[in-house]
């Protein structure tokens, strides 16, 4: 265990699962901690057992990301708590229901929890990291960021979006002292799959389900190894190394004011 103090992390969906591995595995780096999650008995839990066992400072806050309100709530405390050094974005529920299976209205409440708030709740604590020329940004995406056929197609894009904000902020904050990392887990033994509809992770291939405690070890030996895109399912990191080299190239080749061939009319 860490006797450097770190300074405090603020983990979002700290009541279980990853988020709650994250705050122990977090404070046992040295980290004070503030837990953010709807169910405040659940993360008086988890503060408690956390507490008890690495003697650190950890503060919870019971809101609702998905509402202005707590929201509102969170987004003051990452402007206001210069002691904030880890943001961790870990709030988010799923879906496997087909998109014209899906209630249109809960595919917005998808939306809220999973973009808005991540993104509101970076945009509240990045500048004064950038200011301070000290802080990390860890965000929890998913593998449907690269293979949205593979559940509902709301929370695929949901967290292509995760990805591609989250590249874009390092390509923004690259030496600026702020470390930016987004984690893509692939099926993982959470509650995820009871929300999202598959009735737990049971009813998935074993071969299949990563333990949540593999998982963040995992994501964070990709945050010390200096990973912006950690894959912790990929047994060969080479094939992310391409993939992405690839749109890198054909990136650079987008800046062409006449349509390609393939789309003009013969004479």
């Amino acid at each position: 265990m860490s006797t450097t103090h770190k300074g405090t992390a603020l983990i979002t969906g700290a009541s279980g699962g990853i988020g709650a591995l994250y705050a122990e595995r977090l404070a046992r780096r040295g980290y004070d901690l503030i837990l953010v999650a709807r169910n405040v008995e659940r993360l008086q839990a988890v503060a408690r057992r956390i507490t008890d066992a690495t003697g650190r400072a950890v503060n919870v806050v019971a809101a609702d990301l998905g509402g202005t309100d707590g929201l509102a709530q969170v987004e003051t405390l990452l402007r206001e708590h210069a002691g904030i050094t880890l943001l961790v974005n870990n709030a988010g529920f799923g879906s496997a229901a087909l998109l014209l299976d899906s209630d249109v209205a809960r595919m917005q409440e998808m939306i809220d929890v999973n973009v808005t708030a991540l993104t509101r709740l970076t945009y509240a604590a990045a500048p004064g990291f950038v200011a301070r020329g000290n802080g990390a940004i860890i965000n929890i995406a998913s593998i449907s960021a690269i293979a949205p056929e593979l559940l509902n197609g709301v929370y695929g894009a949901s967290k292509a979006y995760v990805l591609a904000f989250t590249q874009s902020l390092q390509h923004e904050l690259a030496g600026k002292g702020v470390r930016v990392q987004v984690v893509l887990p692939g099926a993982t033994a959470t509650e995820f799959w009871d929300v999202a509809g598959i009735g737990g992770h049971g009813n998935l291939p074993e071969g299949w389900v990563m333990s949540a405690a593999d998982l963040v070890d995992a994501a964070l030996t990709g945050f010390d190894a200096g990973e912006v895109v950690t894959i912790p399912p990929l047994q060969d990191g080479e094939e992310w190394n391409a993939y992405e080299a690839a749109r890198r190239t054909m990136s650079g080749h987008l800046g062409v004011a006449t349509p390609a061939p393939r789309y003009r009319k013969a004479a």
